[in-house]
């Protein structure tokens, strides 16, 4: 049924939660998976692309992690097909993207991260890829 799930990830608590659900379905329908993170570069943060490629860099390195912890854990000796992805952009634009382009099956994504502030008003990505995704999504808090 879900033969491609994508994983977007900030390197947020929710990402690291989500990735765990994304990798017991991946095992459990033999399904690819394609960890996503995104670099949004805003002009004026002051932020240097090194800086946001060092931290998506780190955001992959948890999730990868997290894999393989898991496959100890749970004994599985066959490896999850896996492919580590880094895009820049707006997350949700290239979230839905990628996942249109890749014919992505399901997305699952972690809760957002940000403030209550920031999420009022600009909304968070994951409510942005729930409404606009044209695939299931499943959202992980």
């Amino acid at each position: 049924m879900y033969k491609k799930i994508l994983l977007p990830t900030d390197g947020s608590k929710g990402s690291e939660n989500a990735a765990k659900h994304a990798w017991i379905i991946a095992h459990d329908h033999s399904s690819e998976i394609y960890v996503l993170n995104v670099m949004e570069a805003r002009p004026t943060s002051g932020i240097t692309m090194d800086i946001l490629k060092k931290e998506g860099e780190e955001a992959l390195q948890k999730i990868s992690q997290i894999f393989k912890e898991m496959e100890k854990e749970e004994g599985y000796d066959k490896p999850l097909k896996k492919e580590f992805l880094m895009r820049v952009g707006y997350p949700s634009d290239e979230i839905l993207d990628t996942a249109l382009n890749m014919k992505i099956d399901l997305i699952v994504i972690g809760g957002s991260g940000k403030h209550r502030l920031e999420r009022y008003i600009m909304g968070s990505v994951a409510e942005k890829v729930v409404r606009d995704a044209k695939c299931p999504v499943l959202t992980v808090h």
